[in-house]
């Protein structure tokens, strides 16, 4: 494994490679969150953006990782591409998105998951027909083509300070290299499998 002095380099390049081996969603990722008693909670999301500002996804504010993350802003992600033996891991701090750049990334999202958004509930309980209800009524309250971003739904940009690249190699000697923000950019160290 090379040992670039950029992890964001590194993760475009382990990116697009991921892209091409697993077409179907290469920018799933898993995050963690916590909540006030640090119990742990695990979902998949999508990564919408990245760069040197970190991770970017999107997600109802009323969730429960929206609800954990107003607490305990603390989170750690997971990318994991099987076919390629690699994984990235991420830990930092969860920061709002600016209302502009959450309202761009609604208005780029299909007709029907905008008015999702405002169906939905995340995570509530869910009983029979309700959400299928809301959302024709969302249709119809939308009629004239204009969906808004709801008040709640909003994005997240994951400020690392410590990144992870993992590559699998025969007999267990896989390869961990290990990024930390020291305050002037990145120190770089590898650790045993």
């Amino acid at each position: 494994m090379s040992n670039p002095t950029d992890p964001f380099a590194l993760f475009d390049t382990w990116l697009a490679e991921a892209t091409a081996a697993e077409p179907r969603v290469p920018n799933a990722m898993q995050i963690a969150t916590a909540d006030a008693d640090g119990r742990p909670s695990l979902r998949t999301v999508l990564l919408k953006g990245h760069g040197p500002a970190g991770f970017v996804f999107y997600t109802d504010t009323r969730s429960r990782k929206g609800q954990e993350l107003g607490a305990r802003p603390r989170l750690v992600a997971l990318f994991h591409w099987k076919s390629l033996e690699r994984q990235v891991i991420i830990e930092g701090t969860a920061t709002p998105v600016e209302d502009a750049v959450a309202d761009a990334y609604f208005a780029s999202r299909p007709r029907g998951s905008r008015l999702g958004a405002w169906a939905s509930e995340q995570g509530q309980r869910r009983e029979p027909g309700v959400l299928e209800a809301r959302f024709a009524e969302e249709e119809s309250r939308h009629a004239d083509g204009a969906v808004p971003r709801p008040p709640y739904w909003s994005g997240y940009v994951i400020v690392p300070d410590r990144i992870e690249f993992w590559q699998g190699r025969p007999s267990r000697l896989h390869d961990r290299l290990v990024y930390v923000a020291d305050g002037r950019g990145w120190s770089t160290h590898q650790v045993n499998p």
